[in-house]
């Protein structure tokens, strides 16, 4: 692994502050994080802070992974971070950029992390996935590899109170078997030899539902009292089910587009 002085310090920053808070990380699957190459490293989302235990993952097989961060942050002290750290701002206004420098990076033999839910489950559950990470896998001839987490929400997400101090969570990940794009090539009718719709619907289905069997193996043995709001409802806990956090989302959704056209106004 190449020496990435301000990676090198973040990830020790992030060990400091884990090792603080009594955090217990259980890596299963370690061996699936491939050593060289690229690869979309594709991640469920229940927490603000999930990303670090993404990149404690990278660097525990040598790799710095590349995080797709929104293109604002690229000012500041952030800005210089996203910059050392190569990470891929996105721009929602120009989105083709954004994803073609993904693809780029893919090819250039880095890992590249796709959060396909795009926002916090609320629920704690698989939402629908997003067709970036499919996508990007065909058109850069890259592998996708699934990862899952779980016990994270329990620090810090929405709706809940922040538990930032040694509270000695456990936190399980897995990382599946990677999930190559042979078979979801472009087909002849594919314009340009981008991806058609009916390819990456179909690997968008599989890293779905490889998605949902990694999860269900990560939340095995895991220690959830029922009513607890970190827990689904489905097993027992007060999180919110999926329709009424779906709800909640567009609610939120609303509450930011009027505080937008407030300020535009």
């Amino acid at each position: 692994m190449a020496r990435e002085p301000v990676f090198d310090v973040l990830a020790g920053l992030v060990r400091s502050l884990f090792w603080a808070q009594g955090l217990r990380l259980e890596i299963a699957g370690q061996e699936h994080i491939p050593r060289t190459g690229g690869a979309v490293l594709a991640v469920n989302h229940t927490a603000y802070l999930d990303f670090m235990e993404v990149g404690l993952v990278g660097r525990e097989s040598g790799r710095n992974v590349r995080y797709m961060m929104k293109a604002e942050l690229e000012h500041g002290i952030v800005g210089w971070l996203m910059k050392h750290c190569k990470a891929i701002g996105v721009d929602r206004s120009h989105g083709a950029q954004s994803y073609g420098r993904a693809v780029a990076a893919l090819r250039d033999g880095e890992i590249v992390v796709v959060y396909p839910e795009a926002t916090i489950s609320r629920s704690f559950e698989l939402k629908e996935f997003k067709s970036g990470a499919a996508r990007m896998a065909i058109e850069s001839g890259m592998p996708i590899v699934p990862m899952t987490i779980w016990g994270a929400q329990r620090i810090w997400t929405k709706d809940n109170p922040k538990q930032l101090g040694r509270n000695h969570f456990p936190i399980h990940i897995h990382v599946g078997e990677p999930i190559p794009v042979s078979g979801h090539e472009p087909t002849a009718e594919a314009i340009g030899g981008e991806p058609d719709g009916a390819a990456v619907d179909a690997l968008t289905a599989e890293l779905h539902s490889r998605m949902k069997d990694l999860l269900d193996q990560t939340q095995q043995g895991y220690d959830m009292p029922p009513g607890s709001r970190w827990v689904p409802a489905r097993l027992g806990g007060a999180a919110p089910t999926p329709e009424r956090a779906a709800v909640l989302e567009q609610e939120e959704l609303a509450r930011r587009r009027a505080a937008r056209e407030q300020r535009a106004g």
